[in-house]
């Protein structure tokens, strides 16, 4: 296998080489090679973990950069909590660990998401009724268009479910440090969801340790696959939950899960789709699988190649819109590729 082929560098381990590739270990080389790539107007590909996307088997015929940046700084106030700045190469789930162990709060339910700080809030990923779009007081970007560092508010960022400012604008953003001001404390936000809740032993709405909130996350994603250094080869959940008009769920079966978000409109689970619509556990086509513990997570079964995968994705999504109506929309990044 190529040192150049994007599959050494993706949590599904599928992906053709690229043309170019280059590690930036610090700020100054990360801004540098972007320039370099915008000077000659070559497609830029920006990669941290290669933990929420999919890359074509053909590669990508440009630039790719791995951001691979390190350090941190941060100032824990008894009163004010802790103000934690991170650059983009670090690991997520190593940096909520870290917040655990400094008795620092509201990160506790994003333990085990896969992936580097700088992916995080492009994403604004999310879990068990949380968001990290939640926790962050600012960022630092660079702005390929006005060749600028540029720093951003929350209030700026435009977060919203699975989305940002960043993601609606890419590729014109590149995160290279996140500040974050988290609230000293042992015990967490209410705990909202009844899979948590349970696990944890406690009712809906009660509090519970950060740590144990921690340990039963990770429980639930590593029975659910979604952990990267078990022996599964995905990227995730490849789907993400519809947010539907009040109207449009009214449509749904009974039983369907429903959240309402602020707005009126309500959030339903796109696993519970995918299964009531005929997509099993275990389903396979060539080397790619619906994963045996997840429904939502298509996995790389050892041999799959992108198309194998997006075959899946498509047949799946297919049999949710013809039963549902609903089209499913893909959380992982699609590169070189389409649904």
């Amino acid at each position: 296998m190529s040192p150049k082929s994007l599959s050494n560098f993706t949590t599904l381990h599928v992906g053709g080489p690229a043309q170019k590739l280059i590690r930036a270990t610090t700020e100054s080389e990360l801004i540098s090679a972007i320039d370099e790539a915008d000077s000659t107007n070559q497609p830029l590909l920006i990669l941290g973990g290669g933990s929420n996307v999919l890359v074509g088997d053909d590669g990508f015929q440009g630039t790719v950069i791995l951001v691979e940046t390190k350090g941190n700084s941060y100032e824990i106030d008894a009163c004010s909590g802790g103000l934690l700045t991170v650059a983009a190469g670090e690991d997520w789930d190593l940096f909520v660990e870290f917040t655990i162990e400094k008795g620092l709060a509201n990160l506790e339910s994003l333990s085990g998401i896969p992936g580097t700080i700088g992916g995080a809030p492009i994403q604004n990923i999310g879990a068990y009724g949380h968001e990290v779009g939640e926790v962050i007081a600012r960022l630092r970007t660079y702005d390929r268009t006005d060749k600028k560092v540029v720093t951003f508010t929350a209030e700026q960022c435009d977060f919203s479910y699975r989305n940002s400012k960043f993601k609606k604008e890419s590729p014109r953003y590149v995160v290279l440090d996140v500040t974050f001001h988290l609230r000293n404390g042992e015990m967490s936000l209410p705990v909202g969801y009844a899979e948590l809740a349970k696990e944890l032993g406690v009712e809906i709405g009660a509090r519970a340790p950060i740590a144990n909130v921690r340990e039963a996350v990770l429980r639930l994603r590593q029975r659910k696959g979604m952990l990267v250094n078990q022996n599964i080869w995905s990227a995730g959940s490849f789907f993400t939950n519809p947010i539907l008009s009040e109207a449009e769920a009214s449509k749904l079966p009974v039983d369907a899960p429903r959240w309402p978000q602020p707005n009126g409109d309500v959030k339903t689970s796109a696993a519970w789709l995918m299964e009531n619509a005929g997509v099993s556990r275990g389903d396979q086509l060539h080397g790619a699988q619906i994963s045996p513990l997840h429904v939502l997570a298509l996995t790389n079964s050892g041999s799959a190649t992108a198309a194998d995968l997006i075959e899946l994705a498509r047949s799946a999504r297919a049999k949710v819109k013809d039963k549902f109506g609903i089209t499913l929309e893909p959380e992982v990044r699609l590169v070189g590729v389409e649904l």
